[in-house]
Parts: C-alpha cells; structure tokens; sequence
C-alpha cells in the first residue's frame, strides 16, 4: 500500500525539526524543545488516524490545528533566539507545504461527505 503523500511529507519535517532541535541551549531540550517534539509525533499520528477514518472531517480538523500549535512553537523558537532564522525559514515552509495539503484535504472531505454504510446497503439495488 502506497503512502499518503502528507504523512511522507509530516515524516520528512519531523526529521528535519529534529536537525533544527538539536542547536537549542541545554536549558530548553527537556521543556520547549520536548513540546514541539511531540507536537510533530501528534501531528503524524493524527494524519494516520485521520486516513483510517470512515469520517475524517473532525480528525482533520485536530490536525489543522495541531499544524497551528507546531507553527507557533517554531517561531517562539525563533523569538527567544533559539532558532536560526535560516533554519526557521526551512522549517516553515515544510509546514506551509503540509498546512496546504491539509487545506487540500479539508475541502475535498466538504465536497465529498460520506454515505454512512447503513444508507449505502438501502441505495444499492437488490
């Protein structure tokens, strides 16, 4: 089974916050540090439940703003000085890109609501 196309993409930031975490004064590792890290593991975990999900439109929306929580963290970050701004600008935009995939995939769930199973069976012919 292929991957989804924005939990690759939510592995791919984790990977690169984790580069960008580790320049953080000692003082900060254990405590602003350990948020944003699982902020990014809820974050993927909840692209995953979301993908499993018969109805995905509340899930979603835990992740669209689980995605905001991770962005104001990041520039927190960069606020206190405990993020380069270069390293800032590439983190922020691997969570642009994401935040437009779950963008993408919030609207397609509006356009397309799902059928609850019991009214699939009463549609389908005999």
């Amino acid at each position: 089974m292929e991957d989804l196309k924005i939990k690759l993409k939510v592995e791919k930031m984790i990977v690169y916050g984790y580069s960008a975490l580790r320049q953080f004064p000692k003082s900060e590792k254990h405590t602003l540090a350990a948020e944003i890290r699982q902020c990014m593991y809820r974050l993927l975990r909840q692209v995953i439940v979301t993908n499993r999900r018969y109805f995905k439109k509340t899930t979603a929306q835990e992740i669209d703003a689980e995605l905001d929580l991770l962005r104001s963290l990041v520039r927190v970050s960069l606020e206190l000085g405990f993020l380069p701004f270069r390293k800032y600008h590439t983190w922020a935009e691997h969570l642009h890109e994401i935040g437009r995939m779950v963008g993408g995939w919030l609207s397609w769930i509006k356009q397309h609501p799902p059928t609850p199973p019991e009214r699939e069976q009463a549609l389908r012919p005999a």
